[in-house]
């Protein structure tokens, strides 16, 4: 079952314990805006229609990256572009973040999102492949 968008901000919060709004949508922006910059074509339009407006535009509308991250690198780049983050705590915001994102696009488009990815994402967005541990 997919969640709907309105819910999108409030599963990010609870999930990632954050005590204000604002924590949890700062966490998103960021995240959201990385993870854009790796996706392509449709399958980047699908996962944004799933989004609140203000989300989907950061998704559409991502930092240009030079490269592909690999998941350690996309951990630390959400730290560097969070102020005060660490490794660790932006390994929470990513995990609040992108799972919620992966119950907005059900399972269909979140096996597209993870085929446009490096290897390892799955963990990132909480849905390790079968017959993996973290």
């Amino acid at each position: 079952m997919t969640l709907r968008w309105e819910a999108f901000p409030d599963q990010v919060q609870e999930r990632g314990e954050y005590d204000a709004p604002q924590e949890a949508e700062r966490a998103a922006r960021v995240v959201l805006a990385l993870l854009g910059a790796h996706l392509v074509g449709d399958v980047r339009a699908e996962l944004a229609a799933r989004l609140p407006e203000t989300l989907a535009l950061i998704l559409l509308n991502p930092l240009q990256a030079a490269e592909s991250l690999s998941p350690e690198r996309f951990v630390r780049a959400t730290a560097a572009w969070i102020g005060g983050a660490t490794e660790v705590t932006a390994l929470w915001d990513i995990g609040a973040v992108l799972s919620t994102a992966a119950d907005a696009a059900g399972d269909d488009l979140m096996n597209q999102v993870l085929l446009q990815l490096p290897p390892g994402y799955d963990l990132l967005f909480g849905r390790p492949a079968p017959g993996q541990r973290p």
